[in-house]
């Protein structure tokens, strides 16, 4: 490898974000290189759209299908942060195997635990290296605006230290689930990261850079309890959270997309049902929901549902809908912002947030 390759995933960067707030450096980023808005990989979740770019494939193929799993076998649900889970090589267990260096690091420690196989130093702000605490300072509480600038500025310190090939630098998203684009601390949050950003490239002239989002993010008004909704028709369901993960003050587990299970012989019925509930834009069966979406059929629900705009799926006997949530999961989020430069980026082209992986697997470590 020639330089070094950095690729930032914004957690919940959807573009009005770009569109709303001062961030010079980006902006900067993108004139010399490019920017453009591509789709990001459904259900439009965390664990999903990291694992398919660091692997450079999608979930049909590396099993990532959700945050939180229902295991069909054993009846157990759990949550999908470990590496046993993936399927497919990722892009630090290729950079070992050619002899390069790789650095992961995560604002939320799920991360790390789910995709750090493999990399030559991986630490999250949860679980930080205490040699760079001691240089820059303890990280903020991951609930909180300044966290994912200090990820950013621990890889400037560590890569001021000793040389990688690969940097891959995941964020969280708890900034863009709580604070629309247009509030202050929407700006507050995205000019500390862009300042953290701009330090970066500057202190690595010669690599090329790549910045993309998970998912988007959108305002929710109104919360469906679908199992409640079947069991008047006389269909017992059950309801397993696609956005489920510890991380609950972001989104308190209600998404916008969610997968059912039920018994075979009820499947039609309730797809139709479904699909004429206000508030579902789509229900679609297991065979359908894999092949539209490319997901492992084993891992998902017998119907997988998708909600409206202002929707998210929940159960009101666990959870009180939080005034001014916002959340993400759905179609609705699926467009998200890419940004690169100092690449050799012609002739190739980026249609999903995946594709940042594709540039690494065919350009960086072919």
């Amino acid at each position: 490898m020639a330089r070094t390759t950095v690729l930032v995933m914004v957690d919940g960067l959807d573009p009005t974000y770009l569109d709303s707030c001062p961030a010079p450096n980006f902006r900067e980023l993108a004139k010399k290189g490019f920017q453009t808005e591509v789709r990001a990989m459904m259900p439009t979740v965390t664990n999903v759209n990291n694992t398919s770019l660091v692997t450079n494939s999608y979930p049909e193929s590396h099993g990532i299908t959700s945050n939180y799993w229902l295991d069909r076998e054993s009846g157990s649900e759990h949550y999908m942060e470990s590496g046993e889970y993936i399927q497919a090589e990722t892009m630090f267990q290729r950079a070992t195997r050619q002899g390069a260096r790789s650095l992961l690091i995560s604002s939320k420690d799920k991360l790390r635990r789910l995709l750090g196989d493999g990399a030559t130093v991986a630490f999250s702000s949860e679980e930080p290296d205490s040699r760079v605490v001691d240089a820059i300072g303890q990280p903020p509480p991951v609930y909180s605006l300044e966290v994912n600038g200090w990820i950013v500025d621990a890889a400037r310190h560590v890569l001021a230290q000793e040389s990688y090939d690969l940097v891959y630098l995941t964020t969280t998203d708890y900034a863009m689930h709580t604070y629309a684009p247009e509030q202050p601390e929407s700006s507050d949050h995205l000019a500390l990261l862009d300042r953290a950003v701009g330090l970066l490239m500057e202190s690595l002239p010669d690599a090329e850079i790549l910045i993309t989002a998970d998912h988007g993010m959108s305002s929710k008004s109104r919360m469906i309890h679908l199992p409640a909704e079947l069991d008047r028709h006389g269909i017992r369901a059950r309801a397993v959270p696609i956005i489920k993960d510890q991380y609950t003050v972001h989104h308190s587990n209600l998404g916008g997309c969610i997968y059912l299970y039920l018994d075979e012989r009820d499947r039609e019925r309730a797809l139709g049902i479904l699909n004429n509930l206000d508030g579902v834009d789509q229900a679609l069966d297991r065979e359908a929901a894999a092949h539209r979406f490319r997901l492992m059929g084993s891992r998902i629900g017998d119907i997988m549902v998708l909600g409206a705009a202002d929707v998210v799926f929940g159960d009101p006997a666990e959870v009180t809908m939080p005034g001014g949530l916002r959340s993400h999961g759905s179609l609705y989020e699926e467009m998200v912002p890419v940004i690169g430069c100092g690449g050799d980026f012609d002739g190739f082209d980026f249609l999903e947030n995946k594709d940042l992986g594709r540039y690494v697997f065919e350009r960086v470590l072919p």
